[in-house]
């Protein structure tokens, strides 16, 4: 008898109408119809040979095709006799020695580097994100880069307005005078001043939107990721808020710059202090299992969250606010995608967010 055997590397994810399946190896996902969901569940526990014998002449092809499907994506093998028991299932605890990840900052002045650096290091930060408010000067970049050249952040990405400075050269003195920046994202710019080349160490991206922070918590196919390390991170927490820290531009610390509660103010005291605060973690481990309309999607583990921005303030027993993203205009009930941005009730509650 032969038996099939899901590699476990390969996770699938029920939604109401069609099912996920990630491959964690190769960072890539696909959709497939709710009735494979039940053919793969079967052959968990039964031979190819004990399924296929429940189905008529009809249902076998179809089971055959699905089989077919099964090996080509090698998503797993088949086996004769009994299963291979070789592959043991994967963990999807999640570990992170860090008592922060990343750093989100909405910044007027690079003074505020200096700041909060002592706590950077002490917390182990990995990755800044810093939302410039005013347009950045090629020394004030590598000032940046030269605060942080021997920290332990892996990275910095920089959102900064766009002026007529940013040209080929000034480019070109980022990538010989900096280590730490990854990423930049030159924005309100009508027209890229040059094509950027892949040799840069940096990812360089000229945007003609007028970025604004309140931009953020966007759920789009493209920003979907099937990396192992953030599926496993979103199986376990709140895939926006965990582990990060967030200052908006009146220096008030918050989980996200967008969000309402504040934990106290960087200039009277330090992040420390605030992820001490009894609320701070509160939001960490509310998965999408936990938000409505979420919890029924088959994105689920490969989407971001938002709790800045939600369709209403639906709450659970412990006060949490588990309405589904306020810009996520999927419906994982009829698989179709709408436009967020169009929906009249959804502008206003958008707007009314944007005025607190």
């Amino acid at each position: 008898m032969k038996h099939f055997n899901l590699f476990s590397n390969i996770l699938i994810t029920r939604g109401a109408g069609r099912i996920l399946i990630s491959d964690l190896q190769r960072n890539t996902s696909e959709l497939y119809p709710l009735e494979f969901y039940d053919i793969i569940e079967e052959l968990k526990i039964k031979s190819i040979d004990e399924v296929l014998s429940e189905y008529d002449y009809e249902s076998k092809e179809i089971f055959q095709q699905y089989m077919n499907l099964l090996l080509e994506k090698e998503y797993g093998f088949i086996t004769e006799n009994d299963w291979d028991r070789n592959f043991p299932p994967l963990s999807y605890e999640h570990h992170e020695a860090n008592a922060i990840t990343n750093l989100f900052i909405e910044m007027e002045d690079i003074e505020l580097i200096k700041t909060i650096y002592p706590s950077i290091e002490n917390l182990g930060i990995k990755h800044l994100v810093i939302y410039s408010l005013k347009p950045l000067t090629v020394k004030e970049f590598i000032e940046i880069d030269k605060t942080f050249k021997t920290s332990v952040l892996s990275g910095i990405e920089i959102f900064s307005p766009f002026h007529q400075e940013v040209n080929l050269s000034f480019i070109q003195a980022l990538q010989q005078n900096t280590v730490r920046i990854y990423r930049l994202i030159f924005f309100n710019c009508s027209k890229p001043p040059f094509k950027a080349k892949d040799e840069y160490r940096f990812s360089l991206h000229f945007v003609k939107d007028d970025l604004k922070i309140s931009a953020c918590g966007k759920v789009e196919l493209k920003y979907f990721n099937t990396n192992i390390n953030k599926v496993i991170e979103a199986v376990n927490h709140n895939s926006c808020l965990y582990k990060k820290i967030g200052i908006d531009k009146k220096g008030n610390i918050k989980n996200c710059p967008l969000m309402n509660e504040s934990f106290g103010n960087i200039y009277q005291q330090n992040l420390e202090e605030a992820i001490n605060h009894p609320d701070f973690r509160k939001y960490w481990n509310l998965t999408k299992d936990q938000i409505e309309i979420c919890k029924d999607c088959e994105f689920r583990y490969i989407c971001t969250d938002c709790r800045a921005y939600t369709e209403n303030s639906l709450k659970n027993k412990e006060g949490l606010n588990i309405s589904k993203p306020l810009k996520c205009g999927y419906n994982p009930y009829t698989g179709l995608w709408d436009d967020w941005s169009e929906n009249p009730l959804k502008q206003e509650i958008f707007h009314a967010l944007e005025l607190r």
